[in-house]
């Protein structure tokens, strides 16, 4: 028994937050509606403190809109909070790329050209989730290969707010990214073309700043 420890109070609210974001991109909370402590608490198998940390941290990315004494909901979609997310995101996606195209190994392209093809089979067969998750991957080698904590936190910070946006558009029967543009990105990688990497990494996320217009 000696093994056995509590749970980490910090690891309950990273699973109230990571649940309850999860839920609000996804569309299972739509925008707009009220979400209540006790209630999300109950569902997560919780208590309440770690959801009302989670509601905090919502806050204030910009997830989640509370007025004391009165309501937390889910923030509207707003295209101008989207398009700012998406430009701050992608000039990091830049930065990064930059950083970590000179210190690519093998098994990192290997990796990036196997989340390229679970993106683009998601694609084919209309998984959004899927596609998105994948898409994830793909950019996040570069991000750890870089090393940059303070822009690895700014885009996790960031990107759910537009991760909502992409999830709506393509399930209103819109089309994801193109599987070529992460094609062109891996290959400038494969090469040592730092160029060539932050010039297809920028058009990708302008794509993104584009589909909040």
């Amino acid at each position: 028994m000696e093994a056995i420890r509590p749970v980490p109070r910090t690891l309950l609210r990273e699973r109230a937050y990571a649940a309850i974001r999860d839920a609000i991109v996804a569309g299972e909370i739509e925008p707009g509606a009220v979400v209540r402590d006790a209630d999300l608490a109950e569902r997560l198998g919780l208590s309440r403190a770690p959801v009302r940390e989670a509601f905090s941290r919502l806050v204030d990315e910009g997830l989640l809109e509370s007025k004391p004494q009165s309501y937390t909901r889910v923030t509207p979609l707003v295209a101008a909070d989207v398009r700012d997310a998406a430009a701050v995101v992608g000039a990091l996606h830049e930065l990064v790329t930059r950083v970590a195209v000179p210190r690519l190994a093998a098994a990192h392209l290997t990796a990036m050209r196997a989340a390229n093809e679970r993106f683009a089979a998601a694609v084919r067969t209309g998984d959004v989730e899927a596609a998105l998750r994948a898409d994830d991957e793909l950019h996040d080698v570069l991000v750890r290969v870089s090393g940059n904590r303070a822009a690895a936190a700014t885009v996790a910070r960031y990107t759910p707010l537009i991760r909502r946006l992409e999830r709506q558009r393509f399930g209103e029967g819109g089309s994801c990214r193109s599987a070529g543009l992460h094609e062109r990105l891996i290959e400038a990688c494969a090469a040592g073309d730092v160029d060539g990497a932050v010039l297809a990494t920028a058009e990708i996320w302008r794509g993104l700043e584009e589909l909040a217009d």
